[in-house]
């Protein structure tokens, strides 16, 4: 996992080290695995009401570019899967910088684009 300034940084951008996932598996504090399975599935429902519950065993995640344990979304990530794939830690990395699929998460979460727009720069200034 890329750390940035003692910030775990995940190939998208997104800074692991601030998802409740991470925080639980690093204290390893079940009352806030419990607390976060609770919230997420309240979450989750809203974006579909056939979503399954979370567990807390669910709750467990050591970060996008770890070879521990994975959120189930992280694990199944197609930006993870990608980069991957190419060998980086980072889309900043990527020749082919600004896919699709990352524009699209990036819309959403914008933090996530400044830091890897700042890894692309870093990477491939003149």
């Amino acid at each position: 996992m890329k750390i940035i300034k003692n910030k775990h940084i995940a190939m998208c951008g997104l800074e692991c080290s601030s998802c409740p996932m991470f925080i639980v598996a690093k204290n390893n504090d079940q009352k806030m695995r419990e607390k976060v399975a609770r919230e997420w599935t309240v979450k989750n429902r809203e974006k579909g009401p056939d979503r399954p519950p979370l567990k807390p065993e669910d709750i467990d995640c050591h970060g996008c570019l770890s070879e521990g344990h994975l959120y189930l979304y992280c694990r199944n990530c197609e930006i993870r899967k990608c980069g991957l794939e190419r060998q980086i830690k980072n889309c900043g990395e990527c020749q082919e910088y600004r896919c699709d699929k990352l524009i699209e998460l990036h819309k959403r979460i914008t933090s996530g684009k400044e830091i890897c727009d700042k890894v692309n720069a870093k990477k491939f200034k003149p």
